[in-house]
């Protein structure tokens, strides 16, 4: 099996470390394999792919999709670095408004997989970085929701408190006046 598979403090939250097989040309790893991934309890099917390309200190988040559009993400930084953070909004959950952070980045080449049912953001590091991420579901436009970043009832560390954010993530409301389905 080329991978780690890490379950971590919040359920259905997977950090995934790659093994990759370097020599004097470069190196190569398998960055997702179905098998491998439902063995470990990813059995999810994978239908869209997405490419973010950021600036140091951008914030892209927290983001999410209601309904039958709620997205699992298996996320990758192939560029530079993020601080990658999942928030849990599953009503009813033992850990909803609870987070967790990861850093990932193309030297580490660390995944971390989100079910459906998480709100999810990033920060970017590096100069600039560039995060590749597969989806459980297409995105739906009517479907589409969010949390603002620095909700206190969150708490999130993100270590910075001016982040460059687009006017549509600086608008998110807070968790507890979100539209969660």
């Amino acid at each position: 099996m080329p991978f780690e598979f890490e379950k971590l403090k919040l359920d259905g939250l997977v950090l995934v470390k790659p093994w990759a097989f370097p020599d004097d040309r470069g190196f190569f790893m398998e960055t997702y394999k179905k098998s491998d991934f439902a063995r470990n309890g990813i059995p999810e099917e994978f239908v869209q792919d997405n490419h973010s390309k950021s600036s140091k200190g951008v914030l892209r988040g927290l983001h999410y999709q209601r309904g039958a559009a709620a997205q699992g993400k298996l996320v990758r930084c192939i560029r530079g670095s993020i601080l990658d953070v999942g928030v849990d909004i599953r009503e009813g959950s033992p850990t909803f408004g609870k987070w967790l952070a990861a850093e990932l980045s193309a030297e580490n080449a660390h995944m971390l997989y989100l079910p459906a049912g998480f709100a999810h953001g990033f920060l970017v590091l590096s100069d600039t970085a560039e995060i590749v991420y597969k989806c459980t579901a297409e995105y739906s436009s009517k479907d589409d929701g969010g949390v603002i970043w620095n909700d206190p009832d969150i708490g999130i560390d993100w270590g910075t408190t001016a982040p460059s954010l687009s006017p549509k993530d600086a608008a998110l409301p807070r968790l507890k006046d979100a539209k969660l389905k």
